[in-house]
């Protein structure tokens, strides 16, 4: 019975309410996802019991044995799934039933509901609230809960449109009975026929026993300890719902048994989409870790190196202990001979899949490729490998590029890879830096996630090649003939004076720039900067910057395109008497280094002057 003297009525969290708008009004297709989401919380809850009561066994005193139980009442209109696992008090039904307490939020809000179906329920399952799929099917969900070790049980109510009550209530034992008061248009679920196909499409991986009366609907084995010959493509599918509490297919299947020193079974899921909390600080890897079936974490931080937090799946070794704390786990040799296992096969895995199928690893690449790379940071002792694996943007097309197929294309002369990094892509792949190497046919990776200026700090070379930025030093041209060898001769000949030019520019800029000098990699835009040899390189300073780790910054090189129009015409009237009280020409200098800027994606220097630079330059004109 309720305690009606004691309810407790709470808005949901906002967030919370916009979610239930669109589950229990849009989802109609997949209705039935509400069971497979309800039993897997029933067999997270009967799994952290078994690894609470390794130290604490009196939690489960009198009933060892975990299970997970259907009820039907045709006649109410009700469904009942209850678990024997560690409950919940009141302060866990205020945290998990009344709000999404997880970092991206807004963002995740922003996107449900805009796209299809499909997607929403994909964005649904990432962010783990799979509990409110329960109002695709009920016009209300009561809950009755108590939590292991504790007398009092309590009962959470809400008919999902904006409002849920909790209240103490009776429970006889241990666990959660979660009860839905089925919709009108949803009573095909009230079949006994309907809830067993569910429960042996969606959840027969689940390792407890599922019950509907005295009948097991489900295996109740583990996945992973079958042999891999014996599971079909829908059982991973499934597990990997489950234990990913994701919607997407999974990309890619790895499931291994190793025996040796240190011996396990691994069954890990690369995702298809990218999970929400991706780029999270906290960089948490999400493979549950199970010793002798028996759960131990989902957050092992020595079992998976940070940059391969996108895999899902579990890992079961019976040689670790299942005493052992957290805290200690982490630093047992076991788990560090585990982790090393596990992370060379899942690079050999990726790049026997990069080598098989170009096309679905550049899928791959653009979903996890800038996570990956931080290996090439973190990890030295693998670096070759993650490099192997490694794809990469450049001019030579639309195509993704290995570093080995790079080097083959390599022109006569060209000894550097060359590269060029940014924040956004499509200028990177626009920057006047380019022309130049573009003119002499000479291939550039276009790198612009943030991680590559920090990799590139800890890998100079490539099978002896230097990486080399176009956008720091000298362009260093000479020596790489073009594909047409006339276009050189040209170069050579048709290259004007610029020495007085030069000489007045860098008087009117003075330290606003560290020098002035003609520029072998533009031939079609009049300017640009770069970092001189030994400074820092252009984007790393805008990053440091960004994030305050760095203030102000090196005065870069102005390089003028000698073959450009306005340059011919300042140089010629720079080379007249009198240019060093030349107004226009000064005026000219300022404009110059701030249309140099603006190509690096940077505002003017000052707004309001170039603002009546331009005004005056542009009324001589006409």
């Amino acid at each position: 019975m309720s305690d009606t003297a004691n309810r407790e009525t709470h808005s949901f969290q906002t967030e919370v309410g916009r979610l239930l708008d669109i589950v229990a009004g849009s989802l109609y297709s997949n209705r039935e996802i509400f069971l497979r989401e309800l039993v897997s919380n029933a067999s997270d809850a009967c799994d952290k019991l078994r690894h609470g009561a390794l130290t604490t066994p009196s939690l489960v005193e009198g009933d060892q044995e975990f299970r997970i139980e259907l009820a039907l009442d045709a006649k109410a209109k009700t469904i009942t799934i209850s678990d024997n696992g560690i409950g919940m008090n009141r302060d866990d039904l205020m945290e998990t039933l009344g709000t999404i307490a997880k970092s991206g939020t807004s963002a995740f809000l922003e996107n449900l509901g805009k796209g299809d179906e499909k997607d929403d329920i994909s964005l649904i399952g990432q962010f783990g609230v799979g509990f409110y799929s329960a109002f695709m099917v009920a016009d209300s969900v009561d809950v009755v809960t108590r939590k292991a070790g504790e007398k009092e049980a309590w009962l959470w109510s809400s008919d999902g449109k904006g409002e849920f009550s909790i209240e103490p209530a009776a429970r006889d034992e241990r666990g959660t009975t979660v009860t839905l008061h089925i919709k009108k248009d949803a009573k095909e679920f009230l079949e006994e026929a309907r809830l067993k196909h569910i429960i042996k499409t969606y959840s027969d991986h689940i390792g407890f026993p599922v019950k509907l009366g005295d009948e097991t609907l489900n295996a109740a084995s583990a996945l992973w300890t079958r042999p891999p010959k014996e599971i079909t493509e829908q059982q991973h599918t499934e597990f990997y719902h489950h234990t990913a509490h994701a919607f997407d297919e999974p990309w890619l299947v790895m499931h291994n048994r190793v025996e040796g020193l240190v011996s396990y079974i691994n069954l890990l899921y690369v995702p298809s989409t990218p999970p929400f909390d991706l780029y999270e600080p906290e960089r948490k890897n999400h493979v549950k870790l199970y010793v002798n079936r028996v759960f131990i974490t989902e957050d092992t931080k020595g079992l998976l190196p940070s940059y391969l937090r996108f895999l899902r799946g579990v890992v079961d070794s019976e040689d670790l202990s299942l005493n052992i704390s957290r805290e200690m786990l982490q630093t047992d040799p076991k788990l560090a001979k585990i982790r090393t296992g596990l992370t060379k096969k899942v690079l050999g895995e990726l790049k026997k899949k990069a080598n098989k199928d170009a096309e679905a690893y550049a899928v791959f690449w653009k979903n996890f490729g800038a996570v990956l790379k931080e290996g090439l940071v973190e990890d030295d002792g693998l670096r070759d490998r993650i490099l192997e694996v490694s794809r990469f943007s450049s001019t030579s097309g639309s195509d993704l590029t290995s570093l080995g197929a790079y080097v083959e294309r390599m022109k006569d002369g060209q000894d550097a890879i060359y590269y060029i990094t940014g924040t956004d892509a499509e200028k990177v792949a626009t920057s006047p830096h380019l022309e130049g190497f573009r003119a002499k046919g000479v291939e550039v990776l276009l790198l612009s996630d943030p991680v590559d200026e920090f990799w590139l700090q800890h890998v100079p070379e490539f099978e002896g090649k230097p990486f080399k930025s176009i956008t720091r030093g000298a362009a260093d041209l000479d020596n790489i003939k073009s594909d047409d060898a006339a276009d050189d001769k040209k170069d050579e000949d048709d290259t004007p004076t610029l020495g007085s030019l030069i000489a007045a520019i860098k008087l009117e800029l003075g330290d606003a720039v560290k020098d002035v000098r003609p520029s072998k990699r533009l031939t079609e835009s009049p300017v640009c900067l770069i970092a001189d040899e030994g400074d820092m390189d252009v984007n790393l300073e805008r990053l440091l910057q960004r994030h305050g780790q760095l203030q102000g910054g090196m005065p870069r090189i102005l390089e003028l395109n000698p073959g450009h129009a306005i340059v011919r015409k300042l140089a010629e009237r720079a080379s007249r008497d009198g240019a060093c009280s030349d107004a226009l020409l000064q005026d000219a200098a300022h404009l110059l280094l701030d249309q140099a800027r603006i190509a690096d994606g940077e505002a003017p220097t000052d707004p309001a002057e170039f603002g009546r630079r331009l005004s005056t330059v542009m009324e001589n004109a006409l």
